[in-house]
């Protein structure tokens, strides 16, 4: 694999990192295949295990609280390429606030994924959100 390759291939995968935080924050479950595989496996401590985009969709679309927001910042990525399978980890911190307010709730968690590639681009097949701590105001 060129560097140019392997450049590109680490940089599409960190951007599924931001895309899903804008997804989220956005509140758009529709755009869950963008960065998730058909087949995808999530372990959350919200949602358990969801399999399937259609589950996956359907946990964002239920998990919408009316009047809250929330913002995804994504940090520590690190990618490991295995031609078009990869692993990734990253660090988040998740704010949840009201229009206007500071944070009511803050989240610190810990991601670890399998990527693949596939004819759309690289998409997450696997996700596993730890919660590594929580601060409720």
């Amino acid at each position: 694999m060129s560097i140019a390759t392997e450049t590109a291939d680490r940089l599409e995968i960190t951007e599924l990192f931001a895309r899903l935080a804008a997804l989220l924050d956005g509140h758009r479950p529709e755009d869950a295949a963008s960065v998730y595989h058909e087949d995808v496996v999530v372990h959350s401590p919200r949602g358990g295990e969801l399999r399937g985009i259609d589950e996956v969709t359907a946990f964002i679309r239920s998990s919408k609280v009316e009047g809250e927001h929330a913002q995804h910042v994504n940090g520590n990525v690190l990618v490991h390429l295995d031609g078009d399978r990869a692993r990734a980890t990253a660090d988040e911190l998740v704010y949840f606030y009201r229009d206007g307010q500071p944070p009511h709730q803050t989240s610190g968690l810990r991601t670890a994924c399998t990527a693949v590639r596939t004819p759309k681009g690289w998409r997450f097949s696997e996700y596993e959100i730890t919660l590594a701590w929580t601060d409720k105001k």
